[in-house]
């Protein structure tokens, strides 16, 4: 039984003419303790699979698992890191964090409560600013609040919308590494959804695209054949890293190319030269 089971998941916005058809026949295992990645273009249904999986949205058909059960709801099995933080403005680090611990962990008392609070903080190399509010932090330190409050809720499943894709190079490469050292600890199961290939392949196991909407659908898979730890200075010389990333790319372009071809039988404009376009005008 996977661990994670998307069953011809589709997902459908409005009714009757208006009804768009986002994610069509969605099927996905993820098994306990890989690491997945889903790379896609942006306006992908890339967040809307997010959401179907920790229970923010329903699918319209379909069933989603988690451990062999329907998912009705979120719940702190399964934690989220957002692309855009996410945090409460009013309250410092220390605070955005501890709300989440005590909603993941209602019986421990106040000090227990601290002192996870402390060791997610210092995990993520935020205990000097942990009094701080997130207009003191740099994006890439509210990026550190944001994967700290949903690991610090020790969730069963790692999942991460984007969480990288607004940071500059040097900060995304040392949260990269900062996720993959915590995820290596007790290998808990995650699944990153990027638009980058590189990331992908630098962390996940497999890579699996997701063809673009509208009846977006999973493309195939691509392993990730190159023994962990991976160290990127190295990545650019190993020959099953350069087979891997051109043929995901390869991949990429073809349905590029096809979605030009499809959008230009659809939407094919009238061969209006200048004089035409004057003599409308007589």
């Amino acid at each position: 039984m996977a661990y994670l089971e998307l069953k011809n998941i589709y997902k459908t916005y409005g009714t009757d003419e208006n009804a768009t058809e986002v994610l069509s026949n969605i099927n996905l295992e993820i098994e306990e303790g890989e690491f997945v990645a889903i790379v896609g273009f942006t306006g992908s249904g890339k967040t809307t699979l997010v959401n179907l999986i920790n229970g923010l949205l329903e699918p319209t058909k379909g069933e989603v698992l988690f451990k062999g059960k329907p998912v009705v709801g979120t719940s702190h099995e399964r934690g989220v890191i957002f692309q855009n933080y996410s945090l409460l403005p009013w309250l410092t680090v220390g605070q955005n964090v501890f709300m989440a611990v005590k909603e993941a962990f209602p019986k421990k008392t106040k000090n227990e409560l601290n002192a996870i609070v402390a060791d997610y903080v210092d995990m993520v190399g935020l205990t000097p600013a942990i009094n701080k509010r997130p207009k003191e932090l740099s994006g890439g330190m509210r990026q550190r609040v944001s994967v700290a409050r949903a690991l610090s809720m020790k969730p069963e499943m790692i999942i991460m919308d984007e969480p990288l894709g607004a940071l500059d190079a040097l900060t995304r490469g040392t949260l990269q590494d900062e996720i993959l050292n915590i995820w290596g600890k007790d290998k808990r199961t995650a699944l990153l959804i990027t638009n980058d290939v590189d990331e992908g392949i630098y962390m996940a196991d497999r890579i699996i695209p997701l063809r673009p909407g509208p009846n977006a659908t999973l493309g195939p898979e691509f392993k990730i054949d190159i023994e962990r730890p991976r160290d990127k200075t190295e990545m650019n010389d190993n020959p099953n890293y350069k087979k891997t990333r051109n043929a995901i790319i390869e991949y990429l372009m073809d349905i590029g190319e096809e979605r030009k071809s499809q959008a230009s039988e659809e939407f094919v404009l009238p061969d209006v030269t200048p004089k035409d376009f004057v003599n409308q005008f007589k």
